[in-house]
C-alpha cells in the first residue's frame, strides 16, 4: 500500500496507479517496455516518430495484448500523417496523446474531444503557459538535466516555476534528473504530480537497447555527458564519446552529406515520401525558427540514434541520455524500479511525518 501522497490528480486524470511516466524515446520505447510500465502501474508512452503509420499500428496492438492497463503514444506534430495517428489512437483506446513538441490548438481540440489526454513535454514557463491555454490537460516540464533535446533551466528551478505559473489548470510532470523515490518526494515538494524518466527506463531490463549499449551507459559518470547541438541543430544531452567529440570540431558543413545521406535514410526507414518529407522540413522550419541547413542537420539524430541504440554502433552512433545516468549501477525489471521508487518514496515520506504533499 503506497502513500496516501502518492496518489495525485495526474493518477486520477490518466487512471494510473502511481505518478510515474517511462517517456517516449525513439527506438527505445517500443511495446515490450511500455507494456511493462504499464502493468508496474506507471503510464508508458510509445515512441512513434521513429515508426511508419503502420509500425505503430502493430505497435498499439501489441500493447493491447500485453496490458489492459492505460498507456500513451508519443508523437511529432510535423508530421503528414499526425492526423491519421491520432484516428488511430483513438480508434484503438489509447489513453495519452504525448507531443514532443507544442501541438496547435485544433490539434488540442480533437484528442480532447475524443476522450484522449493532451500532454505535450515543454521547457520553460511560456510555452507551458502557452499550452495551457489551448486546454491541454498535462505537461511534462523537462529541466536541463534531461536527456536527448533540452533546454537550459534545471529541473529544480523549471518545475516549481511552471507550477506556479499553470498549476492550477494542468497537472505537472517534473523530468530531468529523476531516478529514485526521493525525487518523486521532490518532484511532489515542487507542486508537480509525478516525475517522468527517460534514462532511467532506458537501464532496465525490458528496454530493447542491446546489452553492451547498456553497459557502455553504466559506465558513465556525470559528468560524461554533453550538451551538443552539432547532431542536428538543436542543444541536445548526449554520452560524450569520441565521435561526438569530433562533432563538436567540424563545421556544419563537413556534416552537411552526411546529413543529406541520413534524411535519405531516415525516409526509407519510416516509409516517408519525399513531398512528405519536403512538407515536414518546412513545418519544422517554420515552427522553430531554423535555417534549411538546420533543417536538413536535423536528419542526423534519429539515424544516428538508431545506430547506437537499435545497431549497437557506437562508433558511428549518439547515446542520448540524462546526468542522472552517473547515478544508475543496475539494470532491474520495470516492476523492480517501479516498486523500488515507491517503496523510497514512501518512507522518505513516513520519515518527513507528511501526511499529504501533492
Amino acid at each position: 500500500m503506497s502513500h496516501p501522497a502518492l496518489h495525485t490528480r495526474f493518477c486520477d486524470l490518466v487512471g494510473v496507479r502511481y505518478p510515474i511516466v517511462q517517456t517516449g524515446m525513439g527506438w527505445v520505447a517500443g511495446p515490450r517496455l511500455v507494456a511493462a510500465t504499464a502493468e508496474a502501474g506507471g503510464l508508458g508512452v510509445l515512441a512513434s516518430a521513429t515508426m511508419t503509420f503502420d509500425e505503430l499500428a502493430d505497435a498499439i496492438a501489441e500493447v493491447r495484448k500485453r496490458t489492459d492497463e492505460p498507456f500513451g503514444v508519443n508523437m511529432r506534430t510535423d508530421v503528414a500523417d499526425v492526423g491519421d495517428r491520432v484516428a488511430l489512437m483513438i480508434d484503438n483506446g489509447v489513453r495519452v496523446a504525448s507531443f514532443a513538441q507544442a501541438p496547435n490548438p485544433a490539434l488540442v481540440d480533437r484528442c480532447r474531444s475524443a476522450g484522449l489526454v493532451v500532454m505535450p513535454t515543454i521547457g520553460a514557463r511560456r510555452h507551458a503557459e502557452k499550452v495551457a491555454e489551448w486546454g491541454v490537460d498535462a505537461v511534462i516540464a523537462q529541466g536541463g538535466e534531461g536527456g536527448g533535446h533540452t533546454g537550459t533551466v534545471p529541473t529544480s528551478l523549471l518545475a516549481p516555476a511552471v507550477v506556479d505559473a499553470v498549476g492550477d489548470r494542468v497537472a505537472v510532470i517534473a523530468a530531468g534528473g529523476f531516478f529514485d523515490g526521493r525525487g518523486l518526494v521532490a518532484a511532489l515538494a515542487y507542486g508537480a504530480s509525478g516525475i517522468a524518466m527517460g534514462t532511467r527506463f532506458l537501464l532496465t531490463q525490458e528496454s530493447r537497447v542491446p546489452d553492451e549499449v547498456k553497459r557502455l551507459y553504466l559506465q558513465t559518470a556525470v559528468t560524461g555527458t554533453v550538451v551538443s547541438t552539432k547532431v542536428d541543430g538543436a542543444p541536445q544531452r548526449v554520452i560524450r564519446t569520441d565521435l561526438v567529440d569530433h562533432l563538436e570540431k567540424s563545421g556544419w558543413l563537413r556534416a552537411l552529406p552526411r546529413a543529406m545521406a541520413n534524411a535519405h535514410a531516415f525516409r526509407k526507414e519510416t516509409d516517408t515520401s519525399l513531398p512528405a518529407l519536403l512538407k515536414e522540413g518546412r513545418a519544422m522550419k517554420q515552427g522553430n525558427d531554423l535555417s534549411w541547413s538546420q533543417v536538413v542537420m536535423a536528419a542526423n539524430a534519429p539515424m544516428m540514434t538508431k545506430a547506437a541504440l537499435v545497431d549497437g554502433r557506437t562508433d558511428v552512433g549518439v547515446l542520448p541520455t540524462g546526468q542522472v545516468v552517473g547515478e544508475i549501477s543496475e539494470l532491474p525489471t520495470v516492476a523492480e524500479l517501479i516498486g523500488r521508487v515507491m517503496d523510497d518514496a514512501g518512507r522518505v515520506l513516513d520519515r518527513l511525518g507528511a501526511p499529504d504533499v501533492g
